[in-house]
């Protein structure tokens, strides 16, 4: 048995390093291939997620890495599912997209650190694996890597999100503080994603409450971010949980905070908002968690105050609950007693509720941005591989970011213009 030329024994060693325990032959090839789509795929890939759940990731991972042409995956799909599978040119472009990134180096080195850091890889077939996000279907994670308890990840069952803004007011920090202790005095958990202002109050409270808290990080575990969370992440970490879809080594960027936000607000019983100005990235998790039929709360503030103008938006203009007190918050999902009547009642509030707007800025625009630095030119191919899109791709929207003024080609590379 081999794959990315490692054999049987190279290969278990790594897996079970990765996954803190001793695992099974017919695991190690499974578990290493959703460790290697990890590295990749970007967060939220629907067409991995779909080549995935056609071929297995084992096979998925075999057809990239045999470079096969689109027409054969195609094939191979069609003959695995008995329809019409994928589209061929969006597989052209995908298999375009993750070329760039088929490097072993990389994914050895994620386990590796993986080992040496004691993260761990989930995967959909462990018993602790966060069972609403299958509501996210082909744009679900492929695993997830952990740091933290079995008993945290198990009590993500009765998470609540409670996310704001990073520029947070004494008003927002302690409306959070009770919010979340008291949520934790009724049983629930707090999943956030650990940020500078209303996260990082949120987890605190959870902590200094006794409760469960879980953080979604954007980057690799390897290395904690933001940086000055670190203390604050470590001490989540030893009590509750800190999990991330991208391996360790993987920096954090704008992109993949958007595509984070879905994995905090999927995996809750509902998502509450706190503090948020008008363009705050809260919005963003509002925004999925609205799409997937949660429950969505909004806490009000004064009607002066701009750092609650993005919360006044959601009860205004798409449905959001207006919410003042703990009980209030614990009425958006109710989880002692919790009747037929009411699993009803919040499906059918959820399913009448206007989308939340997302972010009008293209996605692989901002995919690329990302990738580019304003100090080190870079080439097409190095931008490929690090936003996950295709050297063709990139070269096209290069020629448009140039004339719109925000990148500059020099003699080595392309460079964000500062």
């Amino acid at each position: 048995m081999t794959m990315f030329g490692l054999d049987e024994k190279d290969l278990t060693a790594l897996v079970a390093a990765a996954t803190g325990r001793e695992v099974a032959p017919e695991e190690v090839q499974e578990r290493f291939a959703r460790a290697a789509w990890t590295a990749i795929a970007e967060p939220g890939d629907r067409h991995a997620g779909a080549l995935v759940a056609a071929l297995g990731s084992v096979d998925a991972l075999a057809v990239i890495i045999e470079r096969g042409s689109p027409s054969d995956v195609v094939r191979r799909v069609r003959e695995a599912t008995g329809g019409d599978g994928v589209d061929q040119p969006e597989i052209a472009d995908a298999l375009a997209r993750w070329s760039p990134r088929l490097s072993s180096e990389a994914v050895l080195r994620a386990l590796r650190q993986a080992g040496r850091y004691s993260v761990r890889l989930l995967v959909p077939s462990d018993p602790l694996w966060p069972a609403r996000l299958a509501d996210l279907e082909a744009f679900a994670p492929l695993a997830l890597w952990v740091r933290g308890t079995d008993a945290a990840l198990a009590s993500l069952e009765t998470g609540i999100a409670l996310v704001g803004a990073r520029a947070a007011t004494g008003y927002g920090e302690h409306v959070t503080m009770e919010a979340s202790a008291g949520l934790v005095d009724r049983g629930y958990s707090i999943v956030s994603g650990a940020a500078y202002g209303i996260d990082g109050m949120a987890h605190r409270a959870a902590l200094a409450s006794h409760g469960f808290t879980i953080a979604f990080l954007a980057g690799g575990l390897d290395r904690f971010y933001p940086s000055g969370h670190e203390a604050l992440l470590t001490r989540i970490a030893e009590s509750g949980a800190v999990l991330s879809e991208v391996p360790c080594g993987t920096t954090p960027t704008k992109w993949r905070f958007l595509q984070r936000n879905r994995l905090i607000a999927a995996s809750s019983l509902a998502t509450i908002v706190l503090e948020a100005g008008w363009r705050s990235g809260s919005l963003n998790t509002a925004g999925h968690a609205s799409s997937l039929g949660r429950p969505l709360g909004a806490v009000p503030g004064p009607v002066t105050s701009a750092a609650s103008a993005g919360c006044h938006r959601l009860i205004r203009d798409y449905d959001a609950v207006c919410v003042t007190n703990v009980d209030e918050m614990a009425e958006l999902a109710p989880i002692a007693g919790r009747t037929a009547d009411a699993v009803a009642e919040s499906e059918r509030a959820a399913a009448g509720r206007k989308a939340v707007p997302g972010d009008p800025a293209s996605a692989e625009h901002t995919r690329l941005l990302d990738a580019l630095s304003a100090r080190s030119p870079r080439t097409a191919a190095d931008l490929a591989a690090r936003s996950g899109l295709s050297i063709a791709r990139v070269q096209s929207l290069l020629g448009a970011l140039e004339l719109d003024g925000e990148v500059r080609e020099s003699e080595r590379g392309w460079m964000r213009r500062a």
